[in-house]
């Protein structure tokens, strides 16, 4: 592992939407055992605003902002994070990496495969690996055994009519829609539970909405309900397991502050002992196969 001298490891954020804005910066700014080592965002007015809010400082230069730190984290649009892990990584900053790392299988290899080659630590930020409730959840149905069954329902209104959401003018989360978006989660809770995937169906329902049903290495099975596009009062993210044991349903999780807090912990704890995390790049890259997969089988129409 490289780059990590005495001290505080100091971290950067690049990115100054609001998922920056309101959870990586923040959670940055407050952790008390990193530095956070500036913002660089494509906007240099919104990432100095940001950088200020936080009492950091902005950098003009993204490869300045890899020289000022040991790692980065990137709130940025999938593609556009791509390419700049690259960078970061062959700059042999750790990194911490928003779902989902590309919306290409290709691509998202080429990022797992710079961060091998640059031999630094990676954490792919699902947020309900991170979230002290669902995390430890997750741990314990993995523990268990005994699933024959996952059953998911992500339902966000986020291009609902009348949505005041800051995230609806996301221009990659209109063209991708909740399979991009809210999938890497309810994947990243199947697989520790049930296994890889090995076979995927997909079906398309109202706008975005699509219907998966996934078989895993275990033998179980699963399906996932996603959208963006649900009426308010229909809302809701839940995940179900059944099993020898009866059923067994995620708790709920308080907001992304302290799931990012975890995250990075969990970078922090992989460059300390070299041992990859399970929420990885090359888990993360997996995830982007996987949802390639059903989007070949029922791709988003443009109206």
């Amino acid at each position: 592992m490289t780059k990590l001298p005495g001290g505080k490891p100091r971290i950067g954020l690049l990115g100054t939407g609001p998922w920056a804005e309101r959870t990586h910066a923040p959670a940055l700014a407050a952790h008390p055992g990193v530095e956070f080592s500036g913002v660089w965002g494509r906007r240099p007015e919104a990432a100095a605003a940001l950088a200020a809010a936080c009492g950091t400082r902005a950098h003009d230069d993204v490869d300045a902002l890899f020289a000022a730190s040991d790692a980065v984290a990137l709130a940025l649009p999938p593609d556009v994070q791509a390419p700049l892990a690259v960078r970061a990584a062959e700059a042999g900053c750790h990194v911490i990496l928003d779902k989902p790392v590309a919306t290409s299988a290709a691509t998202a290899r080429e990022v797992a495969d710079a961060v091998t080659k640059a031999q630094v630590a990676s954490v792919v930020f699902c947020t309900l690996r991170f979230a002290p409730a669902t995390a430890r959840w997750i741990d314990e149905q993995a523990a268990v055994g005994g699933w024959f069954l996952g059953e998911a329902h992500w339902l966000g209104s986020l291009f609902a009519p009348g949505s005041a959401s800051a995230y609806a003018a996301s221009p990659w989360r209109r063209e991708k829609g909740g399979l991009w978006d809210v999938g890497p989660h309810v994947l990243s809770v199947f697989l520790p539970v049930l296994g890889d995937v090995t076979s995927v169906t997909c079906a398309a329902g109202p706008a975005d909405t699509r219907h998966l049903v996934l078989r895993h290495t275990s033998g179980a099975s699963s399906t996932a309900t996603l959208t963006l596009s649900a009426p308010p009062a229909a809302s809701e993210a839940a995940l179900s397991l059944y099993g020898e044991r009866g059923r067994s349903t995620m708790p709920g999780w308080d907001g992304a502050l302290d799931a990012f807090g975890g995250a990075v912990d969990a970078l922090l704890e992989a460059i300390r002992t070299g041992e990859p995390h399970s929420c990885d790049v090359r888990f993360g890259a997996r995830l982007t196969e996987i949802l390639a997969r059903a989007e070949a089988a029922a791709p988003m129409v443009t109206v």
